[in-house]
């Protein structure tokens, strides 16, 4: 096999404003996903999302919480695992004129694919040759997630399910850092495949963490698997490859590790920093926004795909548990807006007992003075992290992506981080869709929090810089919330750089304005980014396989505020 095929050569009692929420019943989200008619033709409803992709204001639904969540409610129904994208790509021919990046991003993305014994095993991080490797010649499993969507939204689900196989293989692996031995269910962070000239044989190696820049392992691997199972599951129609001991299993290893009980008070995950996208040190340690939603997303994934047999019941009944007590925590305590905001200004300090308001003894001259300017009258969003006397106001657009596409944001909550950004387009969007965090760490601070590393110096690569592949998500969410009309804008902006400046990972500048730094070129989740995005928007439909409906019968009694009453 020609070595080069593996990407080595070519071309590149509360603290917020949810005063009273109620305990939701997750249980009955543990049904079983019907399986899908993939030869039926394409509905009436099908039709009318896609109209809505073309046509509609943003505003249109915006103004009503409940009626923007309307469009999305026959998703599971409307969507067809036996459609194609309608780009020109070697199994789709019938294109509605896409744009010319279109066709390139797919050559790019092809270009990039892995083979283990002669079989598309992922895709690698990055194409760019000119300079030193590192790891972006492996398969990253968070990386590989927005390829992986791609590839099934164009009807070819036997990559994604040769990936999930083979990282699930990965998974029993014996990890050790060190002398440390690592929890069973880890997943890796990413993987290479090791070909023998000489024997002619090829081997994969896996990272744990153990060579990873800081030796932390991540958190995230294991829910991004269970989160590409379920979208495989759905976009096929075909429970069988979730439903093999092997992968339920996986599941329940994964889910072991996450449900253990030990000395924490609160239902989110203990964190180190390092252990996410934001794989640097960077201030995230403990409780972050992305691991939490995550972790709801993927806790909710697997009551989908769980056998309800022996082996099964007693995780299901732990993770209806876990969403009970972890929704409430993150819709209380992680939310922000103007009123909550102007609650904890005015916090008292030293409180004790359950009649405790700031009940982890915030102080409130820790506010930070740009949180204030940039809290728009109507808006809000899930803020970075919450632990004892620590709030962390930063905006990161993962956590809050998943928040919404998860439904761990109620539709007023999903609504309120919508027009956070459009109040916000310059500062969170700029010229290059979308910060991956927000504001940037500056002088002192950003020497105490990341200890002077000089690829996260302000409005740079983790620290305020711009990700192309966060664009699929901001593209997800807009349609969730009835906004297309901002997708398409934020889909413009990205055509008029990305394949210009060669695809980089990230750009820099409180604008975005320029090409990261130390960015690498022709980096593949910022290809799969662009190509997930054109065809959700072409197609609503194909969100289905992504996101997780809100259940009317579990939807929390809120008392609402101002910024909600949009």
């Amino acid at each position: 096999m020609d070595i080069s095929q593996n990407g080595s050569g070519g071309n590149p009692d509360q603290i917020c404003t949810v005063a009273e929420i109620e305990e939701c019943d997750f249980s009955r989200l543990a049904e079983k996903p019907r399986p899908l008619n993939i030869e039926r033709q394409r509905s009436c409803d099908d039709r009318s999302l896609c109209e809505l992709s073309l046509g509609l204001s943003p505003r249109l639904y915006s103004k009503n919480a409940e009626n923007s969540f309307r469009i999305v409610d026959h998703f599971d129904n409307v969507f067809s695992p036996g459609r194609r994208s309608g780009f020109n790509t070697p199994l789709s021919h019938h294109s509605l004129d896409p744009h010319p990046m279109v066709a390139e991003a797919w050559e790019a993305l092809r270009r990039s694919l892995v083979y283990f014994r002669g079989q598309p095993v992922g895709t690698i991080g990055a194409l760019d040759n000119s300079g030193e490797e590192l790891n972006y010649d492996q398969v990253f499993v968070r990386d590989f997630f927005p390829s992986a969507l791609a590839f099934l939204m164009n009807g070819e689900p036997q990559i994604v399910k040769n990936f999930l196989l083979k990282t699930l293989r990965l998974q029993s692996w014996e990890k050790k850092v060190d002398r440390f031995k690592l929890g069973e269910g880890v997943m890796p962070a990413s993987f290479k495949v090791l070909h023998d000239p000489v024997r002619n044989f090829e081997t994969l190696i896996a990272d744990f963490g153990e060579t990873a820049i800081g030796r932390v392992a991540p958190v995230d691997s294991g829910f991004w698997w269970i989160i590409l199972l379920r979208a495989y599951t759905k976009s096929t129609g075909d429970s069988s490859l979730a439903e093999m001991p092997e992968c339920q299993k996986g599941m329940r290893l994964i889910m072991s590790l996450c449900l253990s009980e030990g000395f924490d008070t609160f239902p989110t995950l203990l964190c180190a920093d390092g252990c996410c996208m934001v794989d640097r040190r960077m201030g995230v340690y403990g409780y972050p926004i992305e691991i939490q939603a995550l972790f709801f997303m993927a806790l909710r994934c697997a009551l989908l795909l769980l056998k309800q047999d022996d082996g099964g019941k007693e995780f299901i009944d732990r993770i209806v548990t876990r969403l009970h007590a972890l929704s409430y925590h993150m819709r209380s305590y992680y939310w922000l807006d103007l009123k909550q905001l102007n609650d904890i200004y005015r916090y008292k300090t030293e409180e004790y007992s359950h009649t405790a308001v700031n009940k982890f003894n915030v102080m409130p001259d820790s506010l930070p003075d740009w949180v204030f300017d940039f809290m728009p009258t109507h808006g809000g969003f899930f803020i970075g992290n919450v632990s004892p006397a620590r709030m962390d106001f930063r905006w990161f657009a993962l956590g809050n992506f998943i928040a919404i596409l998860s439904s761990l944001a109620t539709p007023e909550q999903s609504a309120a981080i919508m027009d956070l950004i459009e109040s916000r387009w310059e500062e969170l969007v700029g010229e290059m869709p979308i910060k991956v965090c927000y504001p940037a760490l500056e002088n002192h601070e950003w020497r105490v929090v990341t200890g002077y590393d000089p690829k996260n110096t302000r409005w740079s690569y983790h620290n305020g810089g711009s990700w192309p592949v966060l664009l699929w998500l901001l593209t997800a969410a807009c349609i969730k919330t009835g906004r297309p009309q901002m997708a398409r804008r934020a889909i413009d902006l990205a055509e008029s750089r990305l394949s210009k400046d060669s695809w980089p990972e990230y750009y820099d500048g409180k604008l975005g304005r320029y090409i990261g730094k130390q960015a690498r070129k022709f980096q593949t989740w910022s290809i799969a980014g662009y190509l997930v995005a054109k065809m959700m928007l072409e197609d609503p439909s194909h969100l289905g396989m992504i996101f997780l409906e809100e259940d009317k019968q579990m939807t929390p009694l809120i008392k609402r505020s101002a910024s909600w009453n949009c």
